[in-house]
């Protein structure tokens, strides 16, 4: 467990786990350093500081490329990638400078809980 409870992201982490016992690994990251502030997974093969790192990428390369479509009246809510058994969700809080991560087998849980836990807990986190 790499939470703690007493702190704000800690228990946005455990609301989270509450609400989606079945969850692969989720995390709130710092999307300009790319560490996790918060993580827990329930699979042995994927880490979550490691998704952090990686996914902070891709929001960063996504603001870019906002910036070079001049979509400068638009933020990102969310990015959603979907694998052959998975949803990954990275939904943006405090402005883009944090994120929260989540790793979902698509038999376990449909897109729009999923949604819906994230923008729940992120109150929490901003």
């Amino acid at each position: 467990m790499a939470y703690s409870t007493s702190t704000p992201v800690g228990q946005a982490i455990q609301n989270i786990i509450n609400d989606l016992p079945q969850l692969i690994a989720v995390a709130v990251v710092d999307t300009q350093s790319g560490m996790a502030m918060a993580s827990h997974s329930n699979s042995p093969t994927l880490n979550p500081e490691t998704a952090a790192a990686y996914n902070a990428e891709v929001v960063k390369q996504k603001h870019k490329a906002m910036t070079a479509l001049k979509l400068t009246n638009e933020s990102i809510d969310d990015i959603l990638i979907t694998l052959t058994t998975q949803i990954h969700l990275l939904n943006l809080v405090d402005g883009g400078k944090k994120f929260i991560y989540l790793a979902v087998n698509s038999r376990d849980t449909n897109l729009a809980i999923a949604r819906d836990v994230l923008r729940q807990q992120a109150e929490l986190i901003r």
